[in-house]
Formats: structure tokens, sequence, C-alpha cells
């Protein structure tokens, strides 16, 4: 299972998704049910665990602002969990546009 601990890591991911690499096992011709079961598994926890991930980038950045209005003076805090839960909301939209855009070209191929 794939968890994302920083945000190089989602910028991994996300590579990966434009090169192309996590759904290469979908694009070669392999027999093996297994070894795309355990891609496609792979590819949703890795989903997963940016959702999990971004939710808890921005519970946290909701807690700066909680303890930023209370009075606490905590500014760099603030602007740096704001900036995590920005940056990987950013990613996850790009990573579902990815996926929406491959169901799209799916449902578009002719049989």
């Amino acid at each position: 299972m794939t968890t994302f601990t920083s945000i190089q890591g989602m910028n991994n991911a996300l590579d990966k998704i434009n090169n192309n690499t996590l759904t290469s096992a979908f694009d070669s011709n392999l027999t093996a049910s297994d070894t795309q079961e355990s891609s496609f598994d792979s590819l949703l926890d890795s989903a997963i665990n940016l959702i999990k991930e971004t939710d808890k980038l921005s519970n946290a950045a909701e807690e700066e602002e909680i303890k930023y209005a209370l009075g606490y003076d905590n500014t760099l805090e603030l602007m740096l969990a704001q900036n995590k839960a920005n940056l990987s909301l950013s990613y996850t939209v790009a990573i579902r546009d990815k996926v929406v855009e491959a169901y799209r070209e799916i449902m578009n191929l002719q049989f």
C-alpha cells in the first residue's frame, strides 16, 4: 500500500501517471490476471491514499487557521499548512483529470 509522506511522493506519482507507467500493465499484452489485478489494486490504493493525504493536509490547515483566529502567533505554520493543502489538492485534481481523460478515451473506443 502506497502512502504519500511528502509532496515529493505525490509529485512522483503524478509523473508516473503523466508518463503512463502506472497503466503499463494494461497497455501490454499480459495474460496473467493476477498481474493486472495487483496493478489495478496498487493504482486504486495509491489514489485512495492520495485522497486521504489531501484530506489530512486540509484538516491541518484548518486547525492552523483556528489557532491563528484564536490569537496564537503562528503565521508561518499557517502559511505552510495552507500551501501544503493547496499543493496536495492541486495534485489530486490533476490526477482526477487524468483518470477522467482516460475514461473518456476508453469510452470513445469503437469495437
